[in-house]
């Protein structure tokens, strides 16, 4: 289990570096973890020169509003969805013009499970300069703070692992 803000320092910075030496920009759209990841990113001194922007968009009309996720989405789907981080990632590098996007969608307890999304669940989307975007589902144990700090470091982890890949 991720306890510390190291860990997750240390994995912003190996985010920037790969940013950094291609140029790129990073934007970030965020619900369960509230800002966590911007904040992990702008505690990096130097992050302005890679890192655009983020929304923290946590109910579901700041997802319609503010990065166009549609409304039917949301109704048919719910918001801690594939579907849903898939558009919320695309948005938010449409809205942003930066070169990549991530964002982030979760059940972080301990209330507001479900058997079909209970506690833990957290989906991410990734969109990245190619155009590709794409996502994954992770169910974390333990509480609200654990959930929310094992989807910063998976958030940026996968960002880094995708960027790897994809030339442009």
């Amino acid at each position: 289990m991720l306890n510390d803000d190291a860990a997750l320092a240390e994995r912003a910075g190996r985010l920037a570096e790969l940013l950094t030496r291609r140029q790129w920009r990073l934007a970030v759209a965020e619900s369960c973890t509230g800002g966590w990841i911007g904040k992990v990113i702008t505690d990096l001194a130097g992050s302005s020169d890679w890192f655009e922007r983020g929304w923290i968009v946590y109910s579901n009309a700041a997802k319609v509003a503010d990065l166009g996720v549609p409304e039917a989405l949301l109704a048919r789907h719910g918001a801690v969805s594939a579907p849903v981080v898939e558009a919320l990632a695309a948005g938010a590098r449409e809205r942003s013009g930066a070169n990549a996007a991530l964002s982030v969608s979760g059940v972080a307890g301990p209330t507001g499970g479900t058997a079909e999304k209970p506690v833990g669940l957290v989906w991410f989307g990734w969109a990245l300069p190619s155009g590709r975007v794409c996502c994954e589902r992770r169910l974390f144990a333990g509480d609200r703070e654990a959930v929310r700090r094992e989807a910063v470091a998976l958030a940026l982890d996968g960002l880094r692992e995708r960027l790897g890949g994809d030339a442009g």
